[in-house]
């Protein structure tokens, strides 16, 4: 590991936020520390959106994260906003595309490596950043008007530290609770981490009807408290998968219900009415099929006992079956857990930190960024923007 003597800032953590903090301070001319775990840098990056990396979102905004405080967001969002780190991409001379909803994706295949790449030459370019990887920290202290940071064996230190640690999601890429520790360390409140982007898992007859269904899918709507996601839905072997799902699963917490709509946009009622006027003797079975995955038809039929003509149907059979289509209501038994969660709700309380430059308000040159924090993005592309914004805001502060 290269030696800085002193550094002015240690970040912890070589991820999105890390890598941009510490480019933007080296900017300003301080010398900057990153200590990074893993062996690599950007390990997250290289692996997002299947080697593509979403690396942002055009449409984002504050009504696209989930926070104890909805608005502590703004601040950092619109001092970095997805067209600068556009430009940044444009200038790296990478192409990318718009996939849907605003979510931006490099065109070449491993293009996040790119994106790496692109950060760690800007980094070097300054002069000022040292990247170490295979760090490991074994102590961290409070000194004077700064702090030290043991790493393998050696005492560093600094008059600001940056906190980029992340959260637990996706552990074999050696993601930890580290930041939540140390944020208490120095008696911080850290809201309840937990998985968040996350499949979800069912149990009983509601499991095995998902496994009958594994490799379906189809748009639907899911709704869960104040969510609402209208995206694509996956049935598995364990329980559901997909956009949709992900996306609930933010605003999901144990014993709380979600509520399916399987056929947004049409209603079963009166395509029902409708077709027992025109072709009576026509089979239920094949008005679903047409408008619906042929073995989720099946198995819903099935499931009612109704898969015979539709004059045959009484009218609580057909509200039956409209409830069961537009308000398929269940708990999950849970989610699959960090093992597969993209990101992780929750974190450092944003009580304690400034919106404008993410540093403790508790303790001065202690700073929080990125997914440590309690700021979760929607799927598609907002965690990064998050990571993006919030390491710019405070490498424009350290």
């Amino acid at each position: 590991m290269t030696r800085v003597s002193p550094p002015d800032v240690i970040v912890l953590g070589a991820g999105a936020a890390g890598l941009l903090c510490a480019l933007e301070a080296g900017k300003r001319g301080r010398r900057v520390l990153v200590l990074e775990k893993a062996n690599a840098i950007g390990k997250k990056i290289r692996i997002s959106g299947g080697g593509r990396c979403n690396f942002t979102n055009l449409h984002t905004g504050p009504e696209n994260f989930l926070s104890g405080n909805p608005h502590f967001c703004r601040s950092a969002l619109a001092r970095f906003t997805p067209r600068d780190f556009i430009a940044r991409v444009d200038a790296a001379g990478i192409e990318w595309h718009e996939k849907k909803l605003g979510q931006l994706f490099c065109t070449q295949p491993g293009g996040a490596g790119l994106i790496v790449e692109m950060l760690r030459r800007q980094c070097a370019a300054t002069g000022r950043v040292t990247l170490a990887c295979k760090s490991d920290i074994t102590k961290i202290d409070k000194a004077g008007d700064g702090f030290v940071v043991v790493a393998n064996g050696k005492s560093f230190r600094c008059r600001s530290l940056v906190v980029a640690t992340g959260g637990p999601s996706i552990p074999k890429m050696g993601a930890t609770g580290f930041g939540y520790a140390l944020a208490r360390q120095f008696g911080l409140p850290v809201v309840e981490p937990r998985a968040a982007l996350v499949p979800l898992v069912l149990a009983g007859r509601a499991q095995a009807q998902a496994k009958r269904l594994a490799g379906v899918s189809l748009p639907v709507i899911a709704r869960c408290g104040e969510g609402y996601f209208d995206e694509d839905m996956l049935f598995t072997h364990r329980g559901l998968s997909g956009p949709a799902i992900l996306q609930i699963s933010s605003y999901w917490s144990p014993h709380q219900t979600i509520s399916i709509d399987l056929l947004p946009g049409i209603s079963v009622e009166k395509f029902l009415s409708a077709a027992r006027r025109e072709s009576p003797k026509r089979g239920l079975l094949r008005l679903l099929e047409a408008r619906m995955p042929a073995r989720l038809a099946v198995e819903i039929a099935e499931e009612l006992a109704c898969a015979g003509k539709i004059a045959e149907l009484s009218a609580s059979a057909v509200r039956d079956l409209s409830q069961r289509i537009h308000h398929w209501t269940f708990s999950p038994a849970g989610s699959e857990g960090y093992r597969t969660a993209e990101v992780t709700r929750g974190g450092v309380s944003t009580e304690v930190l400034s919106s404008k430059t993410m540093e403790c308000t508790r303790q001065a040159g202690l700073y929080f960024i990125g997914e440590v924090t309690d700021v979760t993005g929607h799927l598609g592309g907002f965690n990064f923007q998050w990571a993006w914004a919030s390491g710019h805001a405070a490498g424009q502060a350290v």
